[in-house]
């Protein structure tokens, strides 16, 4: 299929999403406790959300509140001690670890704070990695990593290493990277946490901008409740349970 053909099937079914309102992403009463020493840390109690498509929801709290504890669960980076989480209507509680992992390739974006480009690679070819390691051609996937490289601004850059670039570069090859697979959700790790205030509010409206315009159900880990301001709900995570948070613009 030509790329044109494929970005008016992505378009469609985005858009087939958006109006179906298709719950994405559900996580139901997940707990997760660590065991550190002789002390028993409770990090989640019974934490639940749902999120649907294009739609973004903050995810805010204090430090060490478990915010990363849950976007790793909700990323199948970790598995929840009980509790069930949902991608795209398919439960991953039975999944064995090749089926998560496959599962995660397909379906999960992930941005995170520390970008983690692989520095012996290029732009293009730091975009392109999670189609090679899902097995697809660099020639059948060129295409939508010079599209997405375009969307965010630096198809001029393709060529460059990663540390040629600045933080907010680098940052913007990280989403690129993340979208490569057109994934279903996008979880991000303060994104914006090695940014100055200006670039992070540039890359956050990014961000946004991409998964509302593409369907994707996104969850944002931040700090920052300026940005938070910017999804669409604001969800506290308190005591190890999420809490629906309002808005200063609903006030």
């Amino acid at each position: 299929m030509s790329n044109v053909g494929e970005r008016a099937e992505a378009a469609m079914a985005a858009n087939d999403a958006k109006r179906s309102g298709a719950a994405l992403l559900r996580a139901t009463e997940m707990r997760r406790t660590f065991i550190d020493g002789e002390r028993r840390l409770e990090v989640l109690k019974q934490a639940t959300l749902t999120v649907h498509a294009g739609e973004v929801v903050a995810l805010i709290g204090k430090s060490g509140s478990g915010k990363s504890t849950l976007l790793h669960l909700l990323g199948l980076l970790d598995r929840p001690d009980a509790g069930e989480v949902e991608l795209d209507a398919t439960p991953t509680a039975k999944l064995g670890e090749a089926e998560r992992a496959a599962l995660r390739n397909r379906l999960i974006g992930f941005i995170f704070q520390h970008y983690f480009l692989l520095p012996d690679f290029n732009v293009l070819e730091n975009v392109l990695m999670p189609a090679r390691l899902a097995g697809i051609s660099a020639a059948a996937a060129r295409g939508r990593a010079e599209e997405l490289l375009e969307a965010v601004d630096l198809k001029d850059r393709a060529r460059q290493r990663p540390l040629t670039l600045s933080g907010g570069e680098r940052q913007r090859v990280a989403i690129a990277r993340a979208l490569m697979q057109r994934p279903r959700v996008l979880l991000c790790d303060e994104p914006t946490g090695n940014l100055d205030p200006a670039t992070g509010t540039r890359i956050m409206a990014l961000i946004f901008e991409l998964a509302r315009r593409d369907g994707m159900a996104a969850a944002v880990v931040t700090h920052d409740p300026a940005l938070a301001e910017q999804a669409d709900r604001i969800l506290r995570l308190e005591s190890g349970t999420l809490q629906l948070q309002a808005k200063r613009t609903q006030v």
